[in-house]
């Protein structure tokens, strides 16, 4: 079977798209599956409920896990306020916490976030790296504008936010 040159030359370029292509869908996990950007809304209902009462709830993979133990160990200054847990509350919590936390999530931006911040323990979603990368187009003005009130409001601007999705596609900036 003969090519002309033409025909040869989209067929190299195709097979070479689709292996790459392949290689690239299977390079997040080395099994040949790409791992999902993100993972769902958090599902625990006590971890709602307490964390959601006076903030964004914010998903449990956006820290690593020696993050929300700080957080945690500090619940009695909690940003200026004392969450009051008692015990059993605060152990649950820890545990949803530490077992939905980046570094124990398959998800590709938990891996960036876990990377990213190694050797670091931040307190606040926008100290990690790679998320402060991801914002390096939104000026400080931006995060003060009333609609928004703070870099710690993501739901102002991340539409699917609470449902645990930040897809470029479902961001709109306020004015």
């Amino acid at each position: 079977m003969s090519f002309g040159k033409k025909t040869a030359g989209v067929l190299a370029i195709t097979l070479t798209f689709g292996f790459l292509t392949a290689l690239s869908a299977s390079a997040d996990d080395g099994k040949g599956k790409r791992l999902p950007s993100f993972t769902s809304a958090p599902s625990s209902a006590l971890y709602k409920q307490e964390c959601s009462s006076c903030h964004f709830l914010y998903q449990p993979w956006l820290l690593p896990e020696r993050s929300w133990q700080a957080i945690m160990d500090e619940s009695g200054k909690h940003f200026g306020e004392n969450l009051g847990l008692d015990a059993e509350t605060d152990k649950e919590i820890r545990a949803y916490l530490k077992a939905n936390s980046s570094d124990k999530t398959a998800a590709r931006w938990a891996q960036k976030i876990t990377s990213s911040s190694e050797g670091m323990t931040p307190k606040k979603i926008m100290d990690v790296p790679w998320i402060k990368k991801e914002h390096r187009e939104v000026g400080a003005g931006v995060f003060k504008r009333p609609s928004i009130g703070s870099p710690s409001n993501c739901g102002a601007c991340h539409q699917k936010g609470a449902e645990g999705n930040f897809e470029e596609d479902f961001i709109k900036i306020p004015k």
